[in-house]
């Protein structure tokens, strides 16, 4: 036996042990239930990944919808997207007028997240929507422009039992990763904004 072939059948039998563990595992997970989701940290890629998600949603055939806090009339290719081409298929709110550093009206910004956040309420509440994107949200919250508790107790109390909620956006609330049943961290290792390269279109928006 050359060593090529001994090492494809010690990989073959590695594999099938792996296999058998893995369907063992399988085995036992059986419960479905709509996730409380949660994006945050400070590296890139929580509304990339939360509108991966919803582009995933979209070719199983779920309906679903974006409430985008903050960003505001920032002309992002996701929005472009999904507005022209899925327009049946995702319903797209803006809630924010743009960054606080652009708006510097606190009022203004308030009123806004929380307008936002009455139509994400009506959103949710309506079982058709099947996966729903709170981008920026996190933001929101840091900032107190809406109450944490209230954002918490309803996902738990009125969220329908099969309806996914991605929550996106730094600094998430201990409270939020506590209530929800999947939190990923980004971890930001290296960024080209440090060297003097601007946002750039089709990566950051």
């Amino acid at each position: 036996m050359s060593d090529e072939t001994d090492i494809n059948t010690r990989h073959r039998e590695r594999m099938k042990k792996i296999k058998a563990a893995r369907d063992k595992l399988m085995a036992t997970k059986t419960e479905e239930k709509g996730l409380i989701i949660v994006h945050t940290g400070n590296g890139k890629g929580k509304s990339s990944s939360g509108f991966g998600m919803i582009m995933r949603a979209i070719g199983h055939g779920m309906p679903c919808a974006v409430v985008q806090f903050i960003k505001g009339t920032w002309l992002t290719g996701e929005a472009l997207l999904l507005k022209e081409r899925f327009p049946e298929e995702c319903r797209f709110v803006i809630s924010g007028e743009g960054f606080t550093w652009e708006t510097q009206d606190r009022e203004r910004d308030i009123a806004a997240a929380r307008a936002g956040w009455e139509q994400a309420k009506e959103i949710i509440r309506d079982p058709r929507y099947k996966f729903v994107l709170l981008d920026e949200i996190n933001i929101a919250l840091k900032y107190g422009y809406l109450d944490l508790d209230e954002v918490v107790d309803f996902l738990l109390a009125e969220k329908p039992a099969m309806t996914h909620v991605c929550l996106t956006g730094r600094h998430a609330a201990p409270d939020l990763i506590e209530a929800a049943d999947l939190v990923t961290e980004m971890t930001l290792v290296k960024h080209p904004f440090k060297d003097g390269v601007k946002a750039q279109k089709g990566v950051e928006f």
